[in-house]
C-alpha cells in the first residue's frame, strides 16, 4: 500500500510541472544583460608650435621650447615627438598631454648645440579611447656657432648685438663685413686669444659670459681717449664708460709710443704726405690717425694707427682739448 501511495505521489507531481507554461517558468529566471556599447575613438588634431626661435632658426646652445596642441582632450593619453637631423633620427619623447579646458597641450624644451637642419613631428598612436593622430612636419634650423667673413644671418646678429653691447663698433645688422671684423679682432685682444677675424665658439661662449669689457682706467677724465697699449686697442670714453672700441697699432719697439696723459692740440682733415689719414695730434709728431696698414702688433712710428674706414668717425668724435691717455696694463 505505502509503495502505491507514493507512486501516484510523484505521478501527479509530474503531470503539474508539465502543466507549467513557459511564462511561468521563465518568471524563476533573470534577463540576460544588456551588452555594453563599444565607445568610439576620439578623432584630434595635433598641431606644433614653437618659443624662442626667430624665423624658424635659433643659435646653437640656445635654449627653446617645442609646444603643441591636441584638438581635443582625452585623460591618458600621451604623444611622441620625433626629432630628425638631415633625414636620420636624432631622438624621440613621449610626452603626457595636459587638459586646458577642452583641448590638450603639451611642451618640450630644447637646447642642442650642434648646428643642422630638423624635421620635427609630433604623434599619437591610436587606443581605445583616442585614434591615432599626426600633425605636419615642422623644419627648424639650428645655426652653429661660428661666423666669419661674407656670413649673414642668425649667427652673425647676434654676435653683433652682444660685441655692441660692450661697445665695440660693428657693421651691417646680420652681415659679417669688414667693420665687424675689426670688431672680432679687438674682442679677441682684449680677451688675450688669437689675434684672427673670425668668430668661434669660444668668441660666443666668453661675450655670454661678460667677457671683454674694456676696464676704464681714468673714469675722472671725463669724455677722453683711452689706448691700451698692451692689447692694441683704443676706446673711445665718455661717462666713464667706452662707447666705441677700436683696434690699433703703436709704436714698434724702435719707435715706441709715447707713455702718459695728453691733450689734442690739433686737428688734421684728409690725407698728408705720409698717408696720415685724418690726424688728431695729442703730442709733439704723436698722432692718432687712419693708416693703409693695420697689422695685429705694434708697427709705427709712434702714432696710433687705426683702420682708413673708421678714421673720420674719430676724428669727429675727437675735440681739440679732449685727453688721450696711453699706458701699459
Amino acid at each position: 500500500m505505502p509503495n502505491r501511495r507514493a507512486a501516484i505521489f510523484t505521478l501527479l507531481f509530474t503531470v503539474s510541472l508539465l502543466a507549467l507554461t513557459p511564462a511561468a517558468l521563465a518568471q524563476d529566471v533573470p534577463p540576460a544583460p544588456a551588452p555594453t556599447p563599444t565607445p568610439t575613438p576620439v578623432k584630434a588634431r595635433i598641431t606644433l608650435s614653437f618659443s624662442g626661435l626667430t624665423k624658424s632658426q635659433v643659435l646653437g646652445g640656445n635654449s627653446w621650447t617645442i609646444k603643441g596642441k591636441v584638438s581635443s582632450f582625452v585623460a591618458g593619453q600621451g604623444v611622441t615627438i620625433e626629432v630628425k637631423r638631415a633625414g636620420r633620427k636624432l631622438f624621440t619623447r613621449t610626452l603626457v598631454v595636459k587638459q586646458d579646458g577642452s583641448i590638450g597641450r603639451f611642451s618640450l624644451p630644447m637646447k642642442l648645440s650642434k648646428g643642422g637642419r630638423l624635421t620635427i613631428r609630433a604623434s599619437h598612436a591610436a587606443t581605445a579611447a583616442m585614434a591615432a593622430a599626426q600633425s605636419s612636419a615642422v623644419r627648424v634650423r639650428v645655426v652653429a656657432r661660428y661666423a666669419s667673413a661674407g656670413d649673414r644671418g642668425l649667427a652673425v646678429t647676434y654676435l653683433q648685438s652682444r660685441l655692441a653691447r660692450l661697445g665695440y663698433v660693428v657693421g651691417r645688422r646680420g652681415s659679417y663685413d669688414a667693420r665687424t671684423a675689426r670688431a672680432v679682432l679687438a674682442f679677441r685682444k682684449i680677451t688675450r686669444m688669437a689675434r684672427t677675424q673670425v668668430a668661434t665658439s669660444e668668441v660666443f661662449s666668453r661675450l655670454e659670459k661678460g667677457s671683454g669689457r674694456f676696464k676704464v682706467r681714468y673714469k675722472d677724465h671725463g669724455r677722453h681717449v683711452e689706448v691700451d697699449l698692451t692689447h692694441q686697442v683704443l676706446a673711445l670714453i665718455d661717462r666713464g664708460k667706452a662707447v666705441r672700441i677700436y683696434p690699433t697699432s703703436s709704436g714698434k719697439a724702435s719707435t715706441p709710443t709715447i707713455l702718459g696723459n695728453f691733450s689734442v692740440y690739433r686737428k688734421e682733415a684728409g690725407t698728408n704726405s705720409l698717408g696720415m689719414i685724418f690726424s688728431t695730434y695729442f703730442i709733439r709728431g704723436y698722432a692718432i690717425h687712419g693708416f693703409v696698414d693695420v697689422p695685429i702688433y705694434p708697427a709705427s712710428h709712434g702714432c696710433l694707427r687705426i683702420p682708413p674706414p673708421d678714421a673720420v668717425s674719430v676724428y669727429n668724435w675727437i675735440k681739440i682739448g679732449t685727453r688721450v691717455d696711453t699706458y701699459y696694463r
